[in-house]
């Protein structure tokens, strides 16, 4: 591999600011709150911090739907406060990275609310308008969180693009004049002193012109249109030019959401030549357990381990060389990983959450940690549909139980308690008083009842926990370059129960080995006698026998 960059070495911790700290009582999380728990974060050993999104907002998708890219949510605080949060994050040696959301804007946003006054202002070319093709909307593409991905629009008798809600116009990235809003906005931010991007479905950007039917959509099935609009034609041509035109002038580390990514188009967004991004996120391994009844992620199907090797063993070999790997298990969108992937029992949930842990820092990438995995926070189970606060969740709900009848309500919230986002949204669980510490006020969303026994104060002071693991594999991390720099090769695609995979690196190499099952397994994987147990989730080495969730890590020069 060519010189390492910093950020190929760092760990990523997120944040979602509206669930992380309350620090005025109004029962929503805020930048004051953030600033106050960086020396938590600087404990752990994490290098950055990526915000979800902290703009002017409706908060119609919690954020997602920006109105001002230059102005702070009040809810969130104040810009004085970011500025604030940026120089403290600095002196503790710790990077900020904000969410770029620029696929589309709010429909509050000033430039959509000039460009539906009239069909020729000059904003009516930053969004996608287009007339009705036979009294009806000009194509079949779907949105994302159901129903149609066109809004029509009295005043001007034209319909809009939204691939996602209604309150989230499309962007038209054709027109010059709006990406170069675009850049001299993301300047401005880099310029405050931002270390960073992730960035929002970034590979939608670019629309096929001809605007051509969807083949695949299927209203009944609650099927979208975003993988047929994925990786448009012009995508490449744009974030070359951001690159050129902003990214290339700071030392910044970037990430784009990219759903339905190949490994070959992932080499294009984030080879190590490609000037375009650092590495993309793809879905591949977290929609293994969707629906196969056609319901997408509504489901509550258990993941086949043979199909989790398969589709990490792709990322991992085929990106080798080429471009470089984000390595994560879950987010701001994802159900917990405990619950999902691991086993949130009593009996289990520590195990299989450190586990998991292992079996993910030690591939090759740059990890990412969403907030409250380290103490191994868990999916919650609320009772009614009119608990969860979450866009997508609720759209569902309707469009299935509802509308479609196809799914019964209890039914229904089984899927939901799988993998609804609110699963990862729930308050932030520092310690036992109420509301988790989170907040004196009344909390957004609902906090697990489960804080009692799952938090950080507690973490913080049992030398065994999860946070002490995971502060524990960092640390190996920055300790050895195998772990950035070693080829992966896994071992036994086919076995069911046990996830075990070397990194070589010249004369050096590891082998990592976790049982992602609840019963005892016998596995032999050769060593030599200078193997080093580098770290366990047990107090000891049984050797062959691999007791339920164990995972350990063995060093050995070859």
């Amino acid at each position: 591999m060519t010189e390492i960059k910093w950020w190929q070495e760092a760990v990523v911790y997120q944040i979602y600011p509206r669930s992380f700290q309350d620090s005025n009582g109004d029962g929503i999380g805020d930048i004051p709150g953030i600033i106050q728990h960086l020396p938590y974060l600087k404990k752990l050993g994490i290098q950055v911090i990526w915000l979800s999104p902290i703009y002017q907002s409706p908060n119609d998708d919690n954020g997602y739907d920006i109105s001002d890219y230059q102005k702070i949510l009040p809810e969130f605080g104040t810009m004085a406060d970011v500025e604030e949060m940026l120089q403290v994050a600095h002196q503790l040696g710790l990077k900020i990275m904000m969410d770029l959301v620029v696929n589309h804007t709010s429909d509050e946003h000033d430039w959509f609310k000039a460009s539906r006054k009239t069909k020729n202002n000059p904003y009516r070319d930053y969004y996608i308008w287009r007339d009705p093709v036979d009294g009806h909307e000009p194509n079949n593409w779907l949105s994302d969180f159901g129903g149609s991905a066109w809004t029509y629009d009295q005043q001007t008798e034209q319909y809009y693009l939204h691939i996602f809600s209604k309150k989230q116009p499309d962007l038209n990235w054709d027109n010059p004049v709006l990406r170069n809003e675009i850049y001299a906005t993301m300047t401005w931010w880099l310029n405050k002193g931002v270390d960073g991007f992730r960035m929002d479905v970034i590979n939608l950007i670019s629309k096929d012109s001809d605007f051509p039917d969807d083949p695949n959509v299927d209203a009944v099935n609650h099927t979208s249109s975003m993988n047929f609009v994925a990786n448009g034609q012009h995508v490449h041509h744009y974030l070359k030019e951001m690159n050129q035109q902003v990214l290339s002038h700071y030392d910044v580390i970037t990430v784009g959401e990219a759903p339905n990514v190949t490994t070959a188009d992932a080499i294009k967004y984030a080879g190590l030549d490609s000037n375009e991004l650092q590495m993309v996120f793809q879905f591949e391994h977290v929609e293994i357990d969707n629906s196969p009844e056609g319901l997408g992620k509504w489901s509550d199907e258990r993941f086949k381990l043979v199909d989790l090797k398969r589709i990490l063993s792709k990322w991992q070999s085929a990106l080798d060389g080429k471009a470089w790997n984000s390595l994560y298990w879950n987010n701001h969108d994802r159900p917990r990983v405990v619950s999902r992937f691991g086993n949130d029992s009593d009996e289990y949930r520590e195990k299989s959450a450190k586990m998991l842990a292992v079996t993910l820092h030690f591939m090759q990438g740059t990890p990412y940690i969403y907030q409250g995995e380290e103490i191994g926070m868990t999916n919650i189970a609320l009772s009614s549909i009119d608990h969860y606060q979450d866009i997508d969740t609720r759209h569902a709900y309707q469009d299935l139980v509802v509308d479609q009848k196809r799914v019964t309500p209890e039914r229904m919230m089984q899927f939901i308690h799988h993998s609804s986002r609110d699963n990862a949204r729930t308050p932030m669980q520092w310690d036992n008083t109420v509301n988790a510490g989170f907040t004196t006020g009344q909390p957004w969303l609902t906090v697990n009842p489960n804080y009692r026994h799952i938090n950080v104060n507690q973490s913080l002071e049992d030398e065994h926990s999860i946070f002490h693991f995971y502060k524990k594999i960092i640390a190996l991390r920055q300790q050895l370059p195998i772990i950035t720099t070693g080829r992966y090769e896994v071992l036994d695609l086919e076995d069911n129960d046990v996830y075990a995979y070397k990194r070589v690196d010249g004369e050096s190499q590891l082998l990592i080995i976790s049982n992602f099952s609840s019963t005892e397994q016998t596995r032999h994987y050769q060593l030599g006698q200078q193997a080093e147990l580098l770290i366990s989730n047990y107090e000891d080495d049984a050797g062959d026998l691999l007791r339920p969730y164990e995972s350990k890590v063995y060093l050995e020069n070859v």
